[in-house]
């Protein structure tokens, strides 16, 4: 099949095809004419790509597991790059949770024309009311 093909059935754009393409994810014969085309089996990795993309690997180190893939071999150094991958993933959740909880404390500051400045009230009514939004602090005492 050929590449707008591929992109119309896989739901990827052209322009990522030619990126995995690129950075070895995909592979490709052409034509006389140089036009690029694919095997049936292109589709299923184009999903397979995009799933590993969606997990939150990088095009690096999707490459870098495609062969063991590819062969249908578990190695203990691919287990352990998917293990380094969820590590690095689960530091960014607990530094967005961090964020998120200061973001709390300064809507939960303020929520209210008694914090000290100059409140403008919603004329639709409070986006978000200040019970809905505990501060950290309010959470920490709560939980002690």
């Amino acid at each position: 099949m050929r590449i707008g093909e591929l992109a119309a059935r896989s739901g990827v754009s052209v322009r990522a095809l030619r990126y995995y393409e690129e950075h070895g994810l995909l592979a490709s014969s052409r034509s006389a004419s140089g036009q690029r085309h694919y095997t049936g089996s292109a589709l299923e990795r184009v999903h397979l790509i995009q799933r590993l993309f969606a997990s939150g690997l990088s095009s690096r180190t999707i490459a870098e597991l495609l062969p063991c893939v590819d062969a249908k071999v578990s190695t203990p150094e691919s287990r352990a790059r998917l293990a380094a991958e969820r590590e690095r993933i689960d530091a960014q959740i607990g530094e967005l949770t961090a964020a998120r909880d200061s973001l709390d404390d300064v809507i939960a500051s303020t929520a209210s024309p008694f914090t000290g400045c100059r409140y403008v009230p919603d004329p639709a009514g409070p986006a978000v009311p200040a019970q809905e939004v505990p501060s950290r602090a309010a959470t920490l005492d709560a939980a002690s």
